[in-house]
């Protein structure tokens, strides 16, 4: 939450009072994070043999994006296959995903995260296709586990550059790029392929960024409004626009009525 103008830091209050207003003023990502609890607690308690069934059973790899592809696309993103990394997701999504819906609005973080989860999958299966069928992979890898909230994190990852101010902007950047870049770079696998993709989605969603949706500049992308009110929205220099002086009365024509 943001100071408000002048200064004053807005007092905490009620734990509770905050916590709740922080969790409906993100609701998509603590309903994903629910049901990924759920479905953790689910794999935690099933049998090795029941847990494998589910994974692969849920898993948008080739197999299932053949023989059930709307299912396969929309499940896979509410599992994660090690339960134990779970509080980890909690702290990932908090920080990415809460940020980001909270700014962007819930309908415009989930077209995004949604879209890139989506197009990552499909592509990064594309590409364990043509390697089985190049012979670089074998035919058991129709079948690969391919579950996970990663690709939609990458690309919250990627809008939440836009929501910095600069220089902390560009050391995020920086970051974000290395984070992804190192596993590319060290033999990839085709989850990180689809981690490219989808922070590319999520750089590229600039046009959904608030300020920009809005018909303005995203100078003031971090949530604040440009000091002096509505005429410096209009002008966006940070300063209001100096007015305009009114023109001289004309002189009145002589015999000129007022109707």
């Amino acid at each position: 939450m943001e100071p408000p103008r002048g200064g004053r830091r807005p007092r905490l209050g009620n734990p509770l009072t905050w916590l709740k207003d922080w969790v409906h003023s993100s609701p998509g990502t603590h309903i994903w994070l629910l049901v990924i609890g759920v479905t953790s607690l689910v794999i935690a308690s099933a049998s090795e043999g029941l847990g494998q069934f589910l994974v692969h059973r849920t898993s948008s790899n080739i197999h299932e994006l053949n023989e059930h592809p709307l299912p396969s696309l929309l499940i896979s993103g509410f599992w994660i296959e090690r339960p134990s990394s779970f509080l980890l997701y909690v702290a990932m999504f908090e920080l990415v995903h809460a940020n980001v819906e909270r700014w962007m609005g819930s309908a415009r973080w989930l077209l995004t995260v949604g879209g890139a989860h989506i197009a990552a999958t499909l592509a990064s299966q594309e590409l364990v296709l043509l390697a089985i069928e190049g012979h670089r992979l074998p035919p058991s890898m129709t079948h690969v586990v391919d579950i996970g909230v990663s690709y939609g994190l990458a690309a919250a990852a990627g809008v939440l550059t836009y929501r910095l101010r600069p220089p902390w902007r560009y050391g995020y950047l920086a970051g974000v790029l290395v984070f992804f870049a190192i596993p590319l770079l060290a033999g990839a696998s085709f989850t990180d392929f689809g981690h490219a993709i989808a922070l590319t989605m999520g750089f590229a969603a600039w046009p959904l960024i608030p300020a920009v949706a809005s018909g303005g500049l995203p100078e003031h992308d971090a949530g604040q409004e440009p000091a002096g009110g509505p005429a410096a929205r209009r002008k966006y220099g940070g300063q209001p626009a100096a007015p305009v002086a009114a023109p001289p009365p004309e002189p009145e024509a002589e015999g000129r009525q007022e109707r």
